[in-house]
């Protein structure tokens, strides 16, 4: 957003930094390896848990979500989110590589953009406390300090309707 004014871009696609590439390898999201959506959305983050469960599996140590690869196709994100609150370390694992992502991300955003928030919904607003720790140690590192000091991370409050009311808002500021 900028002067008040949602900011759509040549083609409508300003703000897709889910498509930026975080790493050479990794989960695919958008249609791309290693991007911001593979490493930090739902479906990602389940994508990478089963990439991590099938390296130990093949390794002869298998993860504690992953013992056999029908438990390994089975696990959800809610699911590895529930035993990484529950102190499970394989699970929380998962989470701090994708809090670790999620910083670099916001870093770039951040120095590029220097906002005064950037909210985040989905997984991260039902599970900011897997994230938050890892996310804000690599954003204090990366980010450049004043725009840092100057940026709140905050969980999205629309909940699972946040998808509807960001639909709604672009079609009202449609001309």
């Amino acid at each position: 957003i900028a002067d008040g004014r949602l900011i759509g871009g040549a083609v409508g696609n300003a703000g897709e930094v889910g498509h930026m590439r975080l790493a050479p390898e990794g989960p695919v999201g958008y249609g791309k390896a290693g991007s911001f959506e593979g490493f930090c959305s739902g479906g990602g983050i389940k994508r990478l848990a089963e990439g991590m469960a099938r390296e130990a599996l093949l390794a002869g140590a298998p993860l504690s979500f992953g013992k056999t690869e029908e438990e390994i196709f089975k696990i959800t994100t809610k699911d590895l989110a529930n035993l990484a609150k529950a102190g499970d370390t394989d699970a929380k694992a998962v989470f701090d590589i994708s809090a670790k992502r999620l910083g670099e991300g916001l870093s770039v955003i951040i120095d590029i953009l220097n906002p005064e928030a950037i909210v985040i919904g989905s997984v991260y607003a039902r599970a900011e406390e897997l994230f938050y720790p890892g996310m804000m140690r690599v954003i204090e590192k990366e980010a450049l300090e004043a725009s840092r000091k100057a940026c709140k991370i905050l969980p999205a409050k629309l909940g699972d309707t946040i998808g509807d009311v960001a639909a709604l808002s672009v079609a009202f500021d449609a001309k």
